[in-house]
């Protein structure tokens, strides 16, 4: 690391909202710079999301795709950090308000991700699990586990049983992957673990409101990907979308009429962007994101900028209605922002973002996967293991990417989840 040969307090200070993908790629890139930087985070951690459905299901721990903020920056000699909540920002005194204080900032860039979009149905907010989080995989591991305890307690030897029944709401790779990670928990769970349940009892269902799951992949992939669930038992409702769920009662409406009883539902049908308080509402656009130019400049904010989901760019051409909320947008953005922002501070001019889209993937079980790249479609064995290879490095730090492929050559020659324990009971969210 290059020496900073001016003090610190002289150079401008940038404070950046959120460790996810766009943040910690963001302070990377900036380490060593003649800028001053402070992170803030509710968490003292980066969470590697695509991992959660692992986490949820009991393949992994969560410290397995949790990365320490303070260790990533800890040699950073021009970085700092601090666990607080951003509660709003107030762009004319150039403040950032927090749960522990006011920070003030020269410039401010918002990476602060993405949300659960339950489209403004309060009932299935309150009452569906949902998966963006570590808190909520371990709920979600917690609720499954006790399914399966209640089930037993239960000898119900006839009819469904709604301990045992499992919907996903969402054909997404999050949707995608989670039934498919159910579906193997039957196949070689339920018999060893608990032989008093029949493994045919359990049913997974996925919902989707769209006519084909993995909407954004192209068709081939989109129907691989169903097939390889349907070999799995999973239950694919297509073109269809669920109305109400009533936790109580365990009654799960869909619109086209049909009623099914379960005591899991599983939300992973849409996101939104996470939108603070303090900016005008006319440049929050569709999808609850902010509206920023090519830049990813906020709209009559020159010292603000908003990087990853949570920034609506109708700027580059090949994305006229704004860039997917996925990682890779997130990683670019910051990767070019680094750059723009020392640009900014030299007085030279700024570059576009123009997003490079290396392909998407997505995983439904040993052995089944979709793979899509430059022009390339794979399915089956070799789009597995190019979906574990590319995620494995993609983790955070040289630990997280042992104990991952640790725990998944277990899976693989055991055919057994490692981690099949209640830390904390389940309870929904109260009324």
């Amino acid at each position: 690391m290059t020496a900073l040969t001016l003090p610190v307090n002289s150079f401008p200070h940038l404070i950046i909202v959120g460790g996810g993908f766009a943040g910690i790629e963001l302070v990377k890139h900036l380490s060593g710079k003649p800028i001053r930087v402070t992170l803030l985070d509710r968490n003292n951690y980066h969470t590697f999301q695509p991992l959660l459905y692992q986490v949820a299901s009991g393949g992994l721990g969560p410290d397995a795709i949790a990365y320490p903020l303070r260790k990533l920056i800890g040699p950073m000699t021009n970085i700092v950090f601090r666990m607080a909540e951003v509660q709003r920002v107030d762009t004319l005194n150039k403040e950032v308000i927090t749960d522990i204080g006011r920070f003030g900032f020269d410039f401010l860039c918002l990476a602060n991700g993405a949300q659960t979009n339950f489209f403004g149905n309060k009932e299935l907010e309150r009452n569906c699990l949902t998966l963006k989080s570590i808190p909520e995989a371990l709920d979600l591991r917690s609720q499954i586990l006790q399914e399966f305890e209640k089930a037993i307690n239960k000898q119900q030897a006839d009819g469904e049983m709604p301990e045992l029944n499992f919907v996903v709401v969402g054909g997404g790779p999050t949707g995608v992957e989670t039934a498919g990670a159910l579906a193997e928990i039957r196949k070689n769970v339920l018999p060893s673990d608990y032989r008093e349940l029949k493994a045919n009892a359990m049913k997974v269902h996925i919902i989707e409101a769209a006519p084909r799951l993995l909407s954004a992949m192209q068709v081939a992939s989109s129907s691989a990907a169903f097939r390889s669930l349907q070999q799995l038992g999973v239950d694919v409702r297509l073109n269809t979308s669920v109305q109400a769920y009533d936790r109580d009662s365990g009654l799960l409406t869909l619109s086209n009429g049909e009623v099914m009883q379960t005591n899991t539902v599983i939300w992973s049908a849409g996101v939104k962007g996470n939108i603070l308080e303090g900016f005008p509402s006319e440049i929050i656009g569709r999808g609850n994101r902010y509206r920023v130019n090519a830049f990813n400049q906020l709209e009559g904010l020159p010292n603000a900028f908003v990087i990853g989901d949570v920034a609506l760019m109708h700027e580059d051409p090949a994305y006229p209605q704004g860039h997917p909320m996925v990682a890779p947008v997130a990683i670019q953005q910051a990767h070019l922002f680094a750059k723009n922002i020392m640009r900014l501070i030299e007085g030279k001019p700024m570059k576009a973002f123009s997003y490079f889209d290396k392909g998407s993937m997505a995983t439904v079980g040993r052995h089944r996967a979709v793979f899509e790249s430059f022009g390339i479609r794979l399915h089956g064995f070799l789009a597995w293991w190019g979906w574990m290879f590319l995620h494995l490095m993609l983790l955070v730090g040289y630990r997280n990417r042992l104990i991952v492929f640790v725990n998944w050559m277990w899976n693989y020659f055991t055919y057994q989840r490692a981690i099949r324990i209640i830390i904390r009971k389940y309870v929904p969210k109260p009324e």
